[in-house]
């Protein structure tokens, strides 16, 4: 009988994660395992199926006791203005806990997906430096690459943009743009828009971002494959689509003016692009409240 693959999502209690095992648990060829510690992931998250462990990225090398074939790495820190009020997290998580990542992948013969952050480009390449978040996500995409070159670590490197959807966290400080509006829609609250507004987006469906992550995990290889929606919107422009009344709130460090997107490795070499519209799930999400 055919093996399975092995395959360890971290982070996969939380809103990509948990979508992204609840599709690949569908493939009987496939057992997957989850790493967790719940900081921002929920146990109302699991997915039939897969095994989950509780722990901190940092003791993979203890918590983990199967040799996993595929690694996708989503459990860090992920939060831009956040991040300047939690350092200490932010390095535990993104620093130390990438580290241990990689050289796991590493003694395990692991191929290693990893999530970078899209930041790195905003603002014409100033994104990088713009935060703590931001500056750790770069930095790791330049260490994975490092080992590829080093050790002969298999990899590849994804880049996400302002992902929304089922799961998605919308109250306390690890909301997102889209949920944090959707609430306060329901609420019938205005939405708070951060100063300028201007700034502008791409939003992507979460079952975008998996279908992606899957192609990125079979047939990727290397740095660069951008998976986001290819429209762009302000905040503004998204604030006005959920209707109501619009608060501007004072500007935020580390608040980039613009995001940028090459989506030609996705494109080209895995036949992805996304199929969902953030105006049309609004639309939806009005029309059910």
């Amino acid at each position: 009988m055919e093996s399975k693959k092995k395959i360890l999502v971290t982070g996969g209690a939380g809103f990509i994660g948990s979508n992204l095992i609840e599709q690949l648990v569908k493939d009987s060829g496939n057992e997957l395992y989850s790493l967790d510690n719940y900081s921002t992931g929920s146990k109302a998250n699991h997915i039939s199926g897969a095994t989950y462990i509780e722990g901190d990225t940092r003791d993979i090398g203890e918590l983990v006791k199967i040799k996993p074939d595929l690694v996708f790495h989503l459990g860090e820190y992920s939060r831009v203005e956040k991040s300047f009020e939690d350092m200490d997290l932010v390095w535990r998580s993104n620093k130390d806990g990438t580290f241990a990542v990689i050289e796991f992948c590493r003694a395990n013969g692991a191929k290693l997906v990893y999530a970078g952050s899209s930041t790195k480009f905003g603002d014409g390449g100033l994104g990088r430096d713009q935060s703590p978040y931001a500056w750790t996500k770069a930095s790791n995409t330049e260490l994975v690459k490092n080992y590829g070159n080093w050790f002969g670590l298999e990899y590849a490197i994804t880049y996400f943009y302002n992902v929304y959807g089922p799961r998605e966290i919308s109250t306390g400080g690890f909301a997102t743009v889209v949920g944090i509006f959707k609430e306060k829609r329901k609420e019938g609250m205005p939405i708070t828009v951060v100063s300028p507004g201007t700034q502008t987006r791409i939003f992507t469906h979460v079952d975008d971002i998996v279908r992606g992550l899957i192609l990125v995990g079979e047939k990727g290889d290397g740095d660069g494959y951008g998976l986001g929606a290819n429209e762009e919107y302000s905040i503004l422009d998204i604030a006005k689509m959920f209707g109501g009344e619009i608060e501007i709130l004072p500007p935020r460090a580390g608040n980039r003016m613009t995001s940028t997107i090459d989506l030609s490795r996705s494109r080209d070499e895995l036949g992805w692009q996304a199929e969902k519209s953030i105006r049309n799930h609004i639309e939806e999400f009005l029309a059910s409240v």
